[in-house]
């Protein structure tokens, strides 16, 4: 099937059977709540506490209480991006965050991209990346090192072959969350001829989430949320309806790869989803932040 660059495919977008071909291997990863014993997950002895700290701990534990008891059984759609997985003491901690979510009986998944990791490849290759309004211009021979980047490397530790979700099966997803594991999910796809596709993780992680009927969609980056100035890192919008981030990108306060970012939260939330956030993932714990305290770590979109 050949493809222009500026053409794109609408496709199905199962996780029960997908297609194997030599450029797309799959590999489904999932993390045991139950099985914590990982040498990433082991923590450094703690120092001695003060009777303050101890007191602070405590406050904290206090008042996350009632989110625990609002979102517990509720399913929460992470988007983890490429830009924010730079650290591996960052990576560690937004695993023990989901573990910790799943333990207090939230449903957590977890959607990631690869947006550096991809690039530095290109660079390497000496091919050069391109993007179109936020999202990556893919032909052949970018296609095949999205694969290797999304599917092998991060799974492990476009516009060409761009595709569009046409539909989510959720069956299998559903299936692994109801069995306590958290899914870790590539943005990689094949329509019915076997032929690989990247898709924006951003915009798989809004379908997915509305394929679940998910409560929370958050997507953790490298910004710290919709700004109001983009060159004022101060003007951060904390609460936003669907109409008022629609008017920002109509006057042009929303632009480049936060596009497609606020465009899936939309559309996420337009399918049943309650609320949707874009946090500042390069925070340590801001996952927790956003889902546990009342002042939330960036922006959330509500219908």
């Amino acid at each position: 099937m050949t493809k222009s660059k500026a053409e794109t495919l609408n496709l199905n977008f199962r996780f029960s059977k997908p297609p194997l071909t030599p450029n797309s291997r799959r590999l489904r990863l999932s993390i045991r709540a139950s099985s914590p014993s990982s040498t990433a997950l082991n923590d450094p002895p703690l120092p001695s506490l003060t009777n303050s700290d101890l007191q602070l701990r405590v406050r904290i534990l206090s008042e996350s209480l009632p989110y625990i008891q609002k979102f517990r059984g509720k399913t929460i759609v992470v988007k983890y991006g490429g830009a924010a997985m730079k650290s591996a003491e960052l990576n560690a901690s937004v695993v023990r965050d989901l573990v910790l979510l799943s333990c207090v009986g939230l449903r957590p998944v977890l959607v990631h991209g690869g947006g550096p990791e991809i690039n530095v490849l290109l660079n390497q290759l000496n091919i050069p990346a391109q993007f179109r309004d936020g999202l990556r211009v893919t032909d052949a021979r970018t296609m095949e090192v999205v694969s290797m980047v999304l599917v092998g490397k991060v799974n492990k530790d476009l516009l060409g072959f761009v595709g569009e979700v046409a539909r989510v099966d959720p069956t299998v997803l559903q299936t692994i969350v109801d069995n306590g594991s958290i899914p870790v999910i590539a943005s990689v796809a094949a329509d019915e001829y076997g032929q690989p596709y990247n898709i924006n993780a951003d915009t798989v992680a809004g379908e997915v989430a509305a394929a679940l009927g998910a409560e929370k969609l958050i997507l953790l980056t490298d910004v710290a949320g919709i700004l109001r100035n983009r060159e004022d890192p101060g003007s951060l919008v904390k609460e936003i309806d669907i109409k008022g981030v629609k008017k920002m990108i109509e006057e042009g306060k929303v632009g480049g790869g936060m596009i497609p970012k606020v465009n899936c939260c939309i559309r996420s939330l337009d399918q049943g989803v309650t609320t949707a956030s874009i946090i500042d993932g390069r925070v340590e714990h801001s996952l927790l932040h956003e889902i546990m305290t009342d002042e939330g770590a960036g922006t959330m979109i509500t219908g």
